[in-house]
């Protein structure tokens, strides 16, 4: 029995984790690096496996750094069952062809770009990967997995899947192996959210665990408590309109984009915010994320789920407005002030925002709001570094317009709230600790003196 870590090793994005055990080749989650140049570039190397010897793939959630190398993985080869909850199997499907589609438009933009400039064609002129990869790989998909519920994945292979509460449909897997005798419980953590959250459930932990491989992304800070955080949302919303200003929200389609129509629906009603506002969502994919949730109700927490079981849509608010079509996108620009414009990516690494940004960053009446995490190497993250001015489309904009960063909406969990998922688990002989930038990573590693723990580099293997 063995483990090895192929992406977000000493590093956030890429999650992709193999199992072996007898005689067959698991892996947990497959996905995409995201932030600078360097990073994007891993995601066209060899994953350290071959991707026709991996038996099944379990997706522990819908984001693309867990889910988007998965077409590139079943176009070098890979014929195995995908096995993931219903609502991630849904959202996966449709972040994957966003994907698919933003990388045909960049390597088209490329492809424009070197003939004007006389220059071959390159690897920067090909997608990664195309819509129809990414919609082969749908055949992949075959069992979905109820929260709780033990799946055979392979012989010697049990797993179980558990509410991670950090995005729809998001789980921790519980795998239990069996090979000559010997039998391990190892449980991957995914991403951990936060208890208490008004959208979805606390996270689920098991005992009895011989090694875990757990998240840190926040593993050094803690994040602002969600009142603060709201109250400190609403004024800056609040504030801008003062101005006459607009206020553009760089906004993750899935959790951030809902959440936070939600807490805007419950303001409007309490009379924080005017009936008056006007709320546009300006992502096709947030839009399409949106209406996957109003399926899932069975996914959330109690108070949530009785706003559908009453016949209310928590989502919903007197001046929303979804704007799928590109015109309509475009027209956003003559709105001179009073508007919340939500626009993807979170990140601001592609997507409609990128546009917003290059009309209101210069703008001093406006501002911008980021409300979840910057990977470094991101336009958001040079933005809410300070940047003096940002290159968009070519072209050097001045930051001229408030910036506000409010972490208290992060879908992951902060410092304590991973310790105290760890502490729940009642630990383990072995912890890998993932997904985090060295410096989280150590920061936490420090908090688990007792315990032996790993931080795996790319492509590490270790006997389970």
């Amino acid at each position: 029995m063995n483990i090895s870590f192929h992406g977000a090793a000493q590093g956030v994005t890429g999650s992709c984790h193999l199992v072996e055990c007898a005689g067959a080749r698991i892996l947990i989650d497959c996905g995409l690096y995201q932030g600078g140049h360097s990073l994007e570039e891993e995601n066209a190397e060899p994953f350290g496996f071959e991707p026709a010897d991996i038996d099944a793939l379990l997706l522990t959630h819908a984001h693309l750094d867990h889910c988007g190398r998965i077409p590139l993985l079943s176009r070098r080869g890979f014929q195995g069952e995908i096995i993931t909850t219903p609502a991630s199997r849904e959202l996966a499907r449709l972040v994957m062809l966003d994907a698919a589609n933003l990388q045909e438009e960049e390597a088209a933009r490329n492809r424009r770009q070197a003939a004007r400039h006389g220059r071959k064609r390159g690897a920067r002129e090909e997608p990664r990967y195309t819509v129809l990869d990414a919609l082969n790989c749908l055949d992949r998909f075959g069992r979905c997995a109820g929260y709780g519920e033990r799946l055979q994945v392979v012989p010697g292979i049990q797993a179980t899947f558990l509410d991670a509460g950090h995005i729809l449909g998001s789980a921790s897997i519980l795998l239990e192996l069996e090979e000559g005798g010997e039998r391990r419980r190892v449980l991957f953590s995914g991403d951990v959210g936060n208890r208490g959250r008004p959208l979805l459930r606390d996270p689920e932990v098991v005992t009895g665990l011989d090694a875990v491989v757990m998240e840190t992304t926040y593993g050094d800070r803690e994040h602002k408590s969600l009142q603060p955080t709201i109250d400190e949302f609403y004024a800056a919303i609040n504030a801008t309109f003062e101005r006459g200003g607009n206020v553009i929200i760089p906004t993750f389609a899935m959790e951030r984009a809902q959440e936070l129509l939600y807490f805007l629906r419950q303001e409007v009603e309490r009379g924080i915010l005017s009936q008056a506002t006007q709320v546009f969502l300006d992502s096709p994919m947030a839009i399409s994320a949106t209406e996957i949730f109003r399926r899932h109700p069975e996914a959330y927490g109690d108070g949530t789920r009785a706003l559908f079981q009453s016949g209310q849509d928590p989502f919903q608010l007197p001046g929303l407005h979804f704007t799928r079509e590109t015109a309509e996108s475009m027209a956003l620009n003559r709105i001179g002030g009073g508007a919340v414009i939500m626009a993807g990516s979170g990140m601001c690494t592609g997507g409609r925002v990128r546009h917003h940004l290059k009309h209101h960053l210069w703008r001093r009446d406006s501002s911008i709001v980021f409300v979840g995490f910057a990977a470094r190497g991101t336009l958001a993250r040079r933005i809410v570094d300070g940047a003096g001015s940002v290159r968009i489309f070519g072209e050097e904009i001045p930051v001229h317009a408030s910036i506000h960063t409010i972490n208290g909406f992060s879908a992951h969990a902060g410092r304590q709230e991973l310790l105290d998922w760890y502490r729940r688990t009642a630990g383990a002989p072995v912890t890998y600790l993932v997904h985090g930038d060295p410096d989280a990573m150590a920061a936490f590693a420090g908090e688990l003196a007792d315990r032996e723990v790993r931080m795996p580099a790319l492509h590490d293997r270790f006997a389970l």
